[in-house]
């Protein structure tokens, strides 16, 4: 029997650009052996790239150039490289970069997977691809999984490139999204990560009408599922209804991640993010009055241009009256095609490198005291992989790779990954908590 190719599929980026790299594997995997990410030999690497921020487009580029190497030397058969990177430079990168063999933007995956095949190594298995399949090959732990509600954007926020690079939202049918979670259930997962650029603008395109409350009803009815978390809210029109229903509905993780940006009114405004400052703190707190217990993650910016130092002294006092569970800060980056790229880039990089650093400073400290806080309580967690003498877990509060973790000694009791399991947390860290398993 002839071997197949092996073929690395590298992922930059967000958990976006995962469903994309775990949609494009199923679609090549019957002439291909998938890896996710590997530091193993292949026949042939993918490169997913991101193109969202500066520090983003340099980690994507250094990864092209270092596998452009290995294609120079022989030592892989195909380079090809795909996302929003090579959506938003591709002449650029074809004319420098001459060892990938091909650049793909955002194309549906399945049409890349198509000329991929058409071009591969391996043909003996065909090459026919439908243009929308729910099948995925996961590169997240079986337990765990995102789903892609949607695409692009239509807010226009003013620093923002994602409508540039992936165009105006555009919802997946909703059946679609139900075929999709259910196969995801028959795969063993248990948690389940709603994702978009704006999750609740889900349905709108389809019908002028915002259906996200519905779209979760559907996944609820999924019994495998024991989580449901939402990922990438916006605070304009986020429906109560959706608040009530995460309130009344134990599976509904208290969680949602809806970055702010800042808090300073005139900031807000030449950031075009469509409200100001008295209607975020409102809904902060009608969030946190509907869903007791509710735990945030935010981000924000700051050196946006015209930013002064006392805007961003409000955004300080902001960041610690409202004690957000999470929060990460990103220094403002120009971003050629934004309404933003044409302001004054005022703000040294200095200044926005000493600002990340004292907005974290504030935040490191609010999460040693949340954490402290929650000593002694006894939470469900849920057991992500082992590293060391610990198990590695996490409570509804927590998103993967991004958000607190819980480590539980080894000795404790013998878990298996993706378990369940009651914890007594005994000691809090910055970032991290420990705890005792309660039989």
């Amino acid at each position: 029997m002839m071997r197949k190719p092996k073929i690395n599929i590298v992922t930059l980026g967000c958990s976006k650009n995962k469903v994309d790299s775990e949609r494009l594997a199923a679609s090549l995997s019957h002439c291909y052996d998938i890896m996710h990410d590997s530091d193993k030999k292949s026949d042939v690497v993918i490169i997913n790239t991101c193109g969202f921020i500066g520090d983003a487009k340099e980690e994507s580029i250094d990864t092209i150039l270092e596998y452009a190497e290995l294609r120079k030397a022989n030592k892989i058969k195909k380079l090809y490289v795909m996302g929003c990177l090579s959506q938003r430079y591709r002449k650029e990168l074809q004319e420098e970069i001459h060892e990938v063999d091909g650049f793909f933007g955002v194309e549906s995956v399945q049409l890349i997977a198509s000329q991929i095949l058409s071009n591969s190594i391996s043909q003996q298995h065909g090459n026919s691809i439908s243009i929308y399949n729910p099948e995925r090959l996961l590169s997240t732990p079986s337990h765990y999984a995102y789903l892609k509600i949607s695409e692009g954007c239509n807010r226009r926020c003013a620093f923002c490139a994602i409508p540039l690079i992936r165009g105006e939202h555009v919802s997946v049918p909703m059946e679609n999204l139900i075929e999709e979670a259910q196969l995801l259930a028959k795969k063993g997962v248990k948690e389940l990560i709603l994702i978009a650029q704006d999750l609740t603008y889900y349905g709108r395109d389809i019908d002028g009408q915002f259906h996200i409350v519905e779209l979760v009803k559907r996944l609820l009815e999924i019994k495998e599922f024991e989580w449901i978390r939402l990922h990438y809210g916006y605070p304009q029109g986020f429906p109560d209804e959706l608040l009530d229903l995460m309130n009344n509905e134990p599976r509904i993780c208290n969680y949602i991640d809806l970055p702010l940006q800042h808090i300073s009114t005139p900031i807000l405004k030449n950031m075009r993010r469509g409200v100001d400052k008295e209607q975020t703190i409102n809904f902060v707190k009608n969030a946190r009055n509907r869903v007791p217990g509710i735990a945030f993650r935010t981000t924000f910016i700051v050196g946006f241009p015209g930013e002064t130092e006392e805007q961003f002294e409000e955004l300080c006092d902001f960041v610690r009256e409202m004690k957000f569970e999470r929060a990460g800060v990103f220094a403002y980056s120009a971003e050629e095609g934004t309404p933003a790229y044409e302001m004054e880039d005022d703000v040294t990089e200095e200044v926005k490198q000493e600002r990340v650093d004292t907005i974290m400073a504030i935040q490191q400290n609010i999460s040693l005291e949340t954490n402290e806080k929650r000593v002694g309580t006894v939470e469900k967690v849920l057991i992500d992989r082992i590293e060391g003498d610990y198990y590695i877990g996490r409570t509804q509060y927590d998103s993967p790779e991004v958000d607190d973790e819980i480590l539980i000694s080894v000795d404790d009791a013998e878990l298996n990954i993706g378990d369940f399991v009651n914890v007594k947390l005994t000691k809090a860290d910055y970032f991290d908590l420990y705890g005792e398993i309660i039989l």
